[in-house]
């Protein structure tokens, strides 16, 4: 019994090029038939297809990070999330004013065991991390916002909270002026 052994004159795998245009993938598919296409089949077309798969792959993932970076630095991705938390921040600010009797002197004073984050997340980027939002105590009442894109306080991007309530003189939120 002979053992069947491929051919060398056999006709290039082209189709396998279709998995070039999975991300990731592709590369390595690419890396395979480019070897392929110079050193088993000496196909310039093979060798082109590999080529492609290489390039897209490399292409996908750059416009990726290029369009994440961008939506990061820009903070506009994140402007929704922290207007979700400052929306959460009044409902622990005034809750720690039941408990104590009065508001916290400052974000950090709210208990570490709820979910609420202080953390500014349009404040976030390279050049800082950890920024809190803006929170000042007025001796009965308080002000707090997100400085919004900009990260300058008093603009038109501020983020303030939105919250429902019949009777607001119950709340001691003050909006900055």
């Amino acid at each position: 019994m002979q053992i069947a052994r491929p051919s060398y004159n056999s006709k290039p795998p082209y189709l396998l090029g279709l998995l070039g245009l999975i991300p990731f993938v592709g590369a390595f598919v690419g890396l395979g038939l480019l070897l392929y296409g110079i050193f088993r089949y000496k196909d310039k077309w093979l060798i082109l297809i590999g080529i492609f798969g290489i390039v897209f792959t490399v292409a996908v993932y750059s416009a990726m990070f290029s369009i994440t970076m961008r939506t990061a630095r820009s903070g506009s991705a994140f402007v929704g999330m922290a207007q979700m938390q400052l929306n959460d921040l009044v409902e622990s600010i005034e809750f720690h004013k039941l408990q104590y009797g009065q508001y916290p002197d400052s974000l950090q004073q709210l208990p570490k065991d709820q979910h609420v984050r202080i953390i500014d997340i349009t404040q976030t980027g390279l050049r800082c991390a950890n920024v809190p939002f803006f929170y000042k105590k007025l001796g009965s009442q308080y002000q707090l916002c997100s400085k919004g894109i900009d990260k300058v306080l008093g603009t038109k991007d501020d983020l303030y909270p939105k919250f429902f309530v019949s009777d607001s003189s119950r709340i001691g939120f003050i909006r900055p002026k």
